[in-house]
């Protein structure tokens, strides 16, 4: 067990419910430097991290709970949000407290320190990789990639159709592929994941004309509607009146001509809805070097290098 995985991946393991069984299993644990996981039940007035081990407490100091809480570059947030969550950590010491009772000092830091000197050792650019959302702004989803380790999946990389919030695409806690589309020389690494749901002709060929399918209003100009389908993949319905973005929409598939990457629809009715479109993923390739959308035939061509 190497540890280096999203947090909550290794809680329900067998190799981690071994360790946690005696307190001689996690002197084993601390004397092998094992990665585990378990739950935080409390964070302290003093932002200390209160973990059940099932057999003993296990206490992760403040300045042991993320990398950059000392300096400042992590908030104390990061601490806080994780309650009743599984955190990675790493043993450094066995103690009895003034009754004692044996509890365990550990040290989430360290597990992101050794899962994090992995990553720039082992990852590449264009890596597949499993990550877990873990909040979404705006501009994009944060995703832990390893031990709380976070990378940045911009909104513009979420997918071909275009969408206002990520939100409309992901839950907190969502576990999810992405592609590393950049490494930093500060380590900090950018992800990406439309080229993992597939070229227009995959998503196109799920569907044919005469259909009429469940879709998503994403934009509302003058001159029509573009209704997402699949979330790789977006139609051009006629100007209709009441509809705005966001709205989940019965779409008529009126045709759906190649040579032009075009979906021509009619809009049967839209209606409020919290429908978020479900992720399929075509790509099965642990490594990605160029990806291209576009039929080869087409005039328009969209294309991702992944160099490096």
């Amino acid at each position: 067990m190497n540890g280096f995985y999203p947090e909550g991946k290794l809680y329900n393991t067998q190799e981690n419910k071994r360790y946690m069984l005696s307190p001689a299993t996690l002197l084993d644990a601390q004397i092998r430097g094992v990665v585990l996981e378990a739950p935080v039940i409390m964070c302290d007035t003093d932002h200390n991290l209160i973990v059940n081990l099932g057999c003993m407490k296990g206490v992760i100091p403040r300045r042991e709970g993320a990398i950059g809480i000392d300096s400042g570059a992590t908030r104390d947030i990061a601490l806080i949000s994780r309650v009743g969550k599984p955190v990675c950590f790493i043993i450094t010491e066995i103690k009895s407290d003034e009754d004692g009772e044996l509890y365990a000092l550990l040290s989430r830091k360290k597990a992101q320190t050794l899962c994090k000197s992995y990553i720039e050792s082992e990852y590449k650019i264009g890596q597949v990789i499993d990550t877990v959302v873990t909040h979404l702004e705006s501009f994009g989803a944060f995703c832990d990639i390893g031990c709380g380790n976070i990378a940045l999946l911009p909104i513009d990389a979420i997918s071909v159709s275009r969408i206002s919030h990520p939100k409309d695409r992901f839950y907190v806690g969502d576990k999810i592929k992405a592609v590393i589309k950049s490494i930093a020389d500060d380590g900090k690494i950018t992800l990406s994941h439309k080229e993992l749901l597939g070229t227009w002709e995959e998503n196109a060929r799920e569907f044919s004309p005469g259909q009429t399918v469940t879709g998503v209003i994403r934009s509302v100009e003058d001159y029509g509607i573009f209704v997402e389908i699949t979330p790789n993949l977006a139609g051009l319905a006629e100007p209709r009146e009441n509809v705005r973005v966001g709205q989940q929409a019965s779409v008529f598939i009126k045709s759906i001509l190649k040579d032009k990457m075009k979906i021509k629809l009619i809009i049967i009715d839209s209606f409020e809805s919290s429908y978020i479109p479900k992720i399929k993923y075509y790509s099965t390739d642990d490594i990605i070097s160029e990806w291209e959308y576009s039929p080869k035939d087409c005039r328009k061509q969209i294309t991702t290098k992944f160099c490096g």
